[in-house]
């Protein structure tokens, strides 16, 4: 069995509801004594038995068409395609832009320790998605393994246009991107309360499959806050769905039969590759909380409590002493942290965030990261057999790893391709330098970038530019700038120890 993401999906599905009539042949005297029986005339009972056979049919939940739906749905719903250049994989072979989806590194492949980048061909690589207008001045929203390392974005309109795209942010621990194009007055999705979604609704799902043009499956909700497993670092909250989701569809619209957003069609889990009914849907909310982030910031910042924690199992629950299998147990608690400082232990459980039960380790670990960093909050956990609440103030997560952006104003010169963090005593600790040490700890390198091309690496901690001390992102970002077209003279420490590199001019 595979998890795959869903632009890599389809098979046509055909829904069909037969009606079945039963004729029964009465004499003509026979019906004019049944019509006489019941006071009224022939036209008049036939047309009272077809009212009660629609009735019947309205009692029993049934409808013959969705097309109302898919007027108000289908305009909104684009086609993405991108290209970009193939990452090379361990084995020398490119990797395609949609073929691994959020299960790859966002940056492609590691260097190897000490020696310099050297890229090899990469050819052209094209990806095929879809997309959701959710703004009628064209604002988009997409799957960020959809336009993930893609160079050019464009986008096939409703109307038979092609417009380029621009990418305002990408975020790849919720999988999801934000694009716009040029444009206004375009036909755009609202997005419903996916809270208010429930377990048998009839859902439908469109998009591109397999680039045959724009498709529409119906489905149901099977089942909701679903986690793939994977294990990579995403936040997983699905809406699992049986509507027929295949390669293409991933970013497209999964709508209720309202003509709103639920959700984000995401991945499948295939047998062989194709469609078994087994879907995954990013939730409307989750979708919106991410969205309005990367419109205004360009990125997400979410809050951490600063604990490592486990689901509770049948076992845990009853060594423990809980009436239920429910909350996370805290099995490491980071020094320092928020967790920390509010009185968190090894071995509570985890049983509510902000006032909401926690039903298991997913769903704190979203609970947490939808929270503001540095906000108030509490949380109740279980001690001994004890509840208490424990009030504490969040701290902010390492930022998700960035998405290409367009140049500013100011054109390219002060992007280095490297995504950093300043340093907290914690960070330091962990670069091999000491806790009170300042600078930008380098959290990823993009290998197209200066950066990689000067030598520097991950967990490398950029101390100087051009001989003056930077502290945060904004530091960097003007220094670099101010060099011009000179080269860049950096001081970064690598496991301790001093180093110089220079980035040429962009």
């Amino acid at each position: 069995m595979s998890i795959r993401s869903s632009d890599m999906k389809s098979q046509a599905v055909r829904t069909g509801l037969a009606v079945m009539a039963g004729a029964v042949l009465l004499t003509g005297a026979t019906w004019r004594g049944l019509a006489a029986e019941a006071g009224t005339s022939e036209p008049a009972r036939v047309q009272t038995a077809v009212v009660q056979a629609g009735s019947a049919a309205v009692a029993a939940g049934r409808r013959d068409s969705y097309a109302d739906v898919v007027q108000i749905a289908a305009p909104a719903v684009v086609t993405i395609r991108t290209e970009g250049r193939a990452r090379v994989s361990p084995t020398g072979f490119p990797r395609g832009l949609d073929d691994e989806g959020m299960l790859r590194r966002f940056f492609g492949d590691r260097f190897e320790q000490g020696e310099a980048p050297r890229a090899p061909r990469q050819p052209r690589q094209r990806g095929l998605g879809s997309g959701v207008i959710v703004s009628p001045d064209g604002y988009i929203l997409t799957n960020h393994h959809v336009v993930d390392a893609a160079d050019d974005i464009s986008v096939d309109m409703s109307d038979h246009r092609t417009l380029k795209a621009r990418l305002v942010g990408s975020d790849k621990p919720s999988d999801l991107a934000l694009l716009k194009v040029e444009a206004s007055n375009l036909s755009s999705l609202a997005l419903g309360d996916s809270d208010a979604v429930r377990v048998g609704d009839v859902v439908l799902a469109v998009g591109n499959p397999l680039g045959i043009g724009q498709t529409v499956t119906m489905g149901i909700i099977s089942a909701k806050g679903r986690s793939t497993g994977v294990g990579d670092g995403s936040y997983e909250d699905f809406l699992q769905t049986d509507a027929p989701i295949n390669h293409g569809n991933s970013g497209g619209a999964l709508v209720n039969l309202k003509g709103e957003l639920v959700g984000i069609n995401s991945q499948i889990v295939s047998m062989s590759d194709g469609n078994i009914g087994i879907g995954f849907a990013i939730p409307a909310n989750m979708a919106r909380h991410v969205m309005e982030q990367l419109r205004s910031d360009g990125r997400v910042r979410r809050a951490q409590l600063g604990v490592t924690v486990q689901q509770v199992t049948s076992d845990l629950a009853e060594s423990l002493g809980l009436a239920r299998v429910t909350g996370a147990i805290v099995s490491s608690v980071e020094a320092g942290s928020a967790a920390e400082r509010a009185g968190v232990k090894r071995g509570d459980v985890i049983m509510a965030f902000n006032g909401q039960p926690v039903q298991d380790m997913n769903s704190l670990r979203n609970r947490v990261a939808e929270t503001s960093p540095g906000a108030a909050t509490a949380i109740v956990v279980n001690r001994d057999g004890q509840e208490r609440e424990l009030s504490l103030t969040l701290d902010e997560a390492a930022a998700s790893r960035p998405g290409r952006h367009e140049p500013g104003p100011d054109g390219d010169q002060a992007a280095l391709g490297v995504a950093v963090q300043p340093l907290t005593p914690e960070r330091a600790a962990r670069a091999g330098m000491n806790r009170d040490a300042t600078g930008l700890l380098v959290e990823d390198v993009d290998p197209d970038g200066r950066a990689a091309a000067a030598g520097i690496r991950p967990m490398d901690v950029i101390q100087e530019v051009n001989r003056k001390p930077v502290e945060t992102v904004d530091d960097l970002r003007a220094a670099v700038r101010a060099a011009n077209d000179r080269p860049v003279l950096i001081l970064v420490s690598r496991e301790g120890k001093g180093l110089f590199v220079t980035v040429k001019p962009s």
